[in-house]
Formats: structure tokens, C-alpha cells, sequence
């Protein structure tokens, strides 16, 4: 199963993620979370509300939230 990236354009990790996975030759699905509000729905689900982007998940499985120890936070919306 390929693997679920959850980010967005703005984030710089969510960038080098991506680069290191396609590097590696990586298949993966990525979803930008600022313009689809499904997969922001999704990520907040699995990662049981942390906002926090790039996040990998793996068979429905969070395997990884943030990239090398830094990380960009999704905005709250409007409220």
C-alpha cells in the first residue's frame, strides 16, 4: 500500500518530506491539507487532532508526524 502524505505548499517540511521520499524512489499520495478540507478531516482523525504537518501514514497507520524534528501548524480555521 502506498504510502499517505498530508501537508501543505507552505510548509517547508512538508517540501523536504517529499523530496527525501521522492529520492528514495518512495510511491506516495500527497494531500494538501490548507485547500482539502476532506483530508484535513482525515489527518485530524489519525493523528487524533494534532495539527501538526508534514504527517506520513502507512495502511491507515501514522508512521510519522513532523519532519526531522520541526514542523508546520495547520491553522485552526475560521471560528
Amino acid at each position: 500500500m502506498a504510502l499517505e502524505l498530508f501537508g501543505t505548499r507552505s510548509c517547508p517540511f512538508t517540501a523536504e518530506l517529499r523530496e527525501d521520499l521522492e529520492w528514495r524512489g518512495v510511491t506516495f499520495v500527497e494531500y494538501d491539507v490548507e485547500v482539502d478540507e476532506q483530508a484535513l478531516e482525515r489527518m485530524l482523525a489519525l493523528t487524533h487532532g494534532q495539527r501538526t504537518v508534514p504527517v506520513l501514514v502507512e495502511g491507515g497507520k501514522v508512521k510519522q508526524i513532523g519532519w526531522q524534528g520541526r514542523g508546520c501548524v495547520v491553522g485552526q480555521g475560521p471560528s
